[in-house]
């Protein structure tokens, strides 16, 4: 007589495969080993509890040690770099392009840039050697539809940015695992408690340069001899798209010069920082 056969708490029990499947898909068999079913893993790539292990496992560590780290591990999954080409954003690029140049750079050109800016991301792809730049330009159609005459940023700056820059920065980064970006926590108010390591939309959001100031950030492109933006010398600390962005006076908070006039400090690619729950381990380190 044979033995009675193994009693299952569900009808679907998880069973490995010898064929590969696509990412974020798992395949079960039926109590009878006979139908196999994939399901789609809709859940976030990454928890606030990666970024507070990730947060706490690099504390207090240089950040190129960090980076080579990440990279060289592969322990971000897909990545992708963020980058306005604004005032500093040498720096990030140089960082990281010298470990891996061919981690993809994501600008958008969102058709309002400053020439200077356009001139300025040609001549750093050529010193630096990043080789995937990829420009992000807004969906025709509703730009045609919603900002025919160009001038919406003029009466309705959060949806000019909307769809000039998060709408094409969402989609791109639909197919990546996590970002990296160029804020510093010395940057504004707002980003005063910037963590190195955060979650947005299931995504992580990694910004090395999270504790730098300007002191730091100054020295290493003087070391690297990497140009600054040309517009910085004319007054220019932060720089976006040319009708949104005005000159600031000495001692003003460098960002000051972003919407001045609105009631607005980001453009919508970046939310406002908000402390995790991990005793400090995310705090900005100076």
């Amino acid at each position: 007589m044979g033995e009675p056969p193994i009693p299952f708490a569900s009808s679907e029990v998880e069973m490995p495969l010898d064929r590969a499947q696509p990412a974020g898909v798992s395949t079960t068999l039926d109590t009878n080993g006979k139908r196999e079913v994939d399901r789609i893993d809709t859940s976030p790539r990454y928890t606030e509890a990666d970024a507070v292990r990730l947060n706490n496992m690099f504390r207090g560590r240089d950040t190129v040690e960090m980076l080579t780290v990440l990279l060289k591990e592969n322990m971000l999954g897909d990545a992708a770099i963020v980058s306005s080409f604004g005032a500093e954003s040498a720096v990030l690029l140089h960082l990281i392009a010298s470990i891996d140049p061919t981690v993809p750079v994501l600008f958008l050109d969102t058709g309002k840039h400053f020439p200077e800016t356009i001139s300025y991301r040609e001549e750093l792809q050529e010193l630096i050697g990043f080789t995937d730049l990829r420009n992000l330009t807004p969906d025709p159609a509703l730009l045609a539809e919603k900002d025919g005459t160009g001038l919406r940023w003029s009466y309705d700056p959060d949806g000019c940015c909307e769809i000039r820059k998060v709408l094409p920065l969402k989609k791109a980064l639909s197919g990546f695992d996590a970002q990296f970006t160029g804020r510093k926590a010395f940057q504004s108010s707002t980003r005063k408690a910037l963590p190195r390591f955060e979650i947005e939309e299931g995504r992580l959001k990694v910004n090395p340069l999270a504790d730098w100031d300007k002191t730091r950030l100054d020295a290493y492109m003087a070391d690297h001899v990497l140009p600054p933006h040309p517009l910085v010398e004319q007054g220019y600390p932060s720089i976006g798209c040319s009708p949104c962005t005005t000159k600031v006076a000495p001692g003003e908070d460098p960002r000051s010069g972003r919407w001045k006039g609105w009631d607005k400090v980001e453009c919508g690619i970046h939310s406002d920082v908000s402390t995790l729950d991990d005793g400090g381990a995310n705090d900005p380190i100076f």
